[in-house]
């Protein structure tokens, strides 16, 4: 979506769709006023504003496929041309120069390669590459010109990170970052306007859970959330000028200018299922003093009446469509055609709590969603979720954990006649829990495994994709390449070595390695191929990993100790009628009791997650050494009860 100038007192919308619709529509007396609308073809996966330097940007540009077409401001097409790409389209950037192009922005999207990168070029030579806190999503010049320096580079990621370098000839600067911290959805699109009407333009935001945001720049040029859902009575109270809310899906452009209203910004929104919403700084509220009787204006009269003359005879056509389909359905002659519907679907990995979000979008409304897995999962309920969740005789409760890997399937019915389902299949891991990283920490006591033999870079290649996540389908360039990993619940790390005929993969995680070792040799035999394993233990990795366990044990074990003393601490408070004769602690543990059970009970099986954890390191330790110590497993829970990091390390040590 984008706005477009065409005379001085209000903007034209241009919208392309994913039937390959462009349509360019204004605002006149309230009402949408089509300018041009072309026949459906290919899905729109991208609409960029073109046009001579320093004029009205007029033309209109979309990419469709492979392909790029240019039309007029009246929908004359005049420019079409096959790229001859092998991947379809997914982003433009349209840059226009009398002399020469200096300099391209590209960047990896994370449904492509998870890269963590954005890659500049000059020419076709990379002049660097750029770490970035997350898989980018979108890019956009600050300003929509750069910023004063004209190399001011907006991103934002998948995770919901927001941040601004500057693109220099020798090497970026990072000039801030906006960490995710409420948890919210992945940035999909950024624009500048100035909607507070300070003089200095803002940076909104669109998110894919549907979130609008608006932050302002103080004197330090550091972005400042000024407006969103969480914050509308405080709008009203300091800005009553300006309205903002959250939709109830994905936003999927963002553009701000003046549509509606002469005199009025506005916020412009497309959302995944088509709806295009305008939030307006024009007054919405009126005020009047005792005694005093306010009347609406003839001009919101005669909006409301449309309004109902148009939901009226949509709830007619609607009336006549489902009779028209029940008499057709009853007929002998009749013929069943399946509807077709997309699934705009994303399954990620959040690195804050180790947990995967499975988000599903469709264009209609959502009658029921079946999950079925074939290894044991444990669904996690989320603020934002309005679903009611019933499980099976056949649903496990267990929280999925490292080793355990197979397919997730969501089988997806949406509320339409005649009834229909799609399928959507995910894979789980065998070491799902990892997360690509930028470099690791070399110091570390390290794990070796070493595998040679007759394979291909390919084919050693496609067996690292199946057990880690974020690893590009299409084997990289060069006979050799290296992966880094952290695992998000535990901190342990992975460094994958591979060529032609030989991998090495090192970790600071027995576990990890022997979870490598187990499936690595499954994938080889499935193949016949003959592998030549070897590996290297670390006895101090062991106590090393126990450490880094260690705090988030104690965590738990104090957060349950806490939680069990909530009932008994309340029932004295009843009894007493105060809590001065409490000490401290536990009067601490009464004003956070809601607090406790809300957390407790987020983390469901947490602790029982940690013990297997602590349990499979024990098993993997002696099973390099050809022992079985599985007999001694309840030996180490009553351990683990009873909890004491010194007596655990002796304990492993002493097996």
């Amino acid at each position: 979506m984008d706005l477009n100038l065409n005379r001085a007192d209000y903007l034209q919308v241009v919208v392309g769709d994913h039937d390959g619709v462009i349509m360019c529509f204004g605002m006149k007396k309230g009402e949408a006023v089509t300018v041009f609308k072309t026949l459906p073809g290919q899905k729109i996966a991208r609409l960029e504003l073109g046009g001579v330097l320093n004029t009205p940007q007029e033309k209109i540009f979309i990419a469709a496929g492979s392909e790029i077409r240019g039309f007029t401001k009246r929908g004359k097409q005049f420019l079409s041309f096959e790229t001859n790409l092998t991947e379809s389209i997914k982003a433009m950037v349209l840059y226009i120069n009398i002399d020469v192009i200096n300099e391209f922005l590209y960047y990896f999207k994370f449904v492509f390669c998870f890269s963590f990168k954005i890659l500049v070029l000059q020419g076709s030579d990379v002049m660097y590459e750029i770490e970035v806190p997350g898989p980018p999503t979108v890019l956009a010049l600050h300003n929509g010109n750069g910023g004063d320096s004209g190399e001011d580079l907006l991103f934002g990621t998948s995770d919901g990170k927001l941040g601004l370098i500057q693109i220099t000839a020798s090497r970026p600067l990072h000039k801030w970052e906006i960490r995710n911290e409420k948890k919210r959805g992945g940035i999909l699109c950024v624009d500048s306007f100035d909607i507070v009407g300070d003089g200095v333009k803002d940076l909104l935001v669109g998110r894919d859970d549907g979130m609008v945001e608006v932050y302002s720049f103080d004197n330090t040029n550091e972005p400042v959330l000024r407006f969103d859902q969480d914050y509308c009575f405080d709008i009203i109270k300091l800005f009553s000028r300006l309205l903002l809310c959250t939709l109830s899906e994905s936003v999927t452009s963002i553009q701000g200018g003046c549509v509606g209203k002469d005199g009025y910004d506005e916020i412009v929104v497309s959302t995944y299922s088509g709806w295009v919403t305008g939030l307006t700084t024009e007054p919405i509220h009126k005020e009047s003093g005792p005694g005093e009787e306010l009347k609406i204006n003839q001009e919101m009269q005669n909006k409301i009446s449309s309004l109902r003359s148009e939901l009226e005879h949509l709830q007619y056509k609607v009336l006549q469509e489902r009779e028209k389909y029940q008499q057709s359905s009853h007929s002998s002659k009749a013929k069943s055609a399946v509807p077709s519907f997309s699934v705009n679907d994303k399954f990620t990995l959040n690195k804050d709590d180790a947990s995967y979000s499975l988000i599903l979008e469709v264009q209609t409304a959502i009658d029921n969603v079946l999950i079925q897995s074939d290894v044991p999962i444990d669904l996690l309920d989320v603020d934002k979720n309005s679903a009611v969740v019933s499980f099976s005789n056949c649903d496990s409760e267990i929280r999925s954990i490292e080793g355990q890997y197979g397919t997730l399937q969501a089988y997806v019915t949406p509320r339409i006649q005649p009834k229909t389902c799609q399928v959507r299949q995910y894979l789980i891991k065998p070491l799902s829990l990892h997360q690509r990283t930028h470099s690791i920490d070399h110091d570390r006591p390290m794990n070796t495994l070493t595998l040679t033999g007759q394979f291909s870079f390919a084919e050693l290649h496609s067996w690292v994709v199946f057990c880690l996540p974020e690893v590009p389908e299409k084997p990289p360039a060069g006979e050799c390449v290296t992966f880094y990993f952290q695992n998000t619940f535990l901190d342990t790390q992975l460094e994958s070595t591979y060529r032609k005929g030989e991998g090495v993969f090192k970790s600071d995680n027995i576990s990890t390695i022997s979870i490598l070792k187990d499936v690595l040799s499954k994938e080889a035999t499935k193949r016949k191929i003959n592998l030549n394993i070897s590996y290297e233990i670390n006895e101090v990795s062991v106590k090393h990993t126990l450490k880094l366990i260690h705090p988030k044990l104690e965590y738990q074990l104090l957060l349950a100790k806490k939680v069990q003393l909530i009932d008994a601490l309340k029932e004295l408070q009843v009894h007493e009628g105060n809590t001065d004769f409490l000490i401290p602690e536990y009067r601490c543990i009464l004003e956070e009791a809601d607090h406790l059970q809300e957390e407790y009970k987020k983390q469901p099986a947490h602790l029982e997650r940690l013990y297997g954890m602590i349990t499979d390191l024990f098993i993997d330790k002696f099973k390099f050494k050809g022992t079985n110590v599985k007999t001694k497993v309840p030996l180490l829970l009553e351990i683990l009860d009873s909890y004491d990091q010194n007596a655990l390390i002796a304990f492993f040590d002493a097996a």
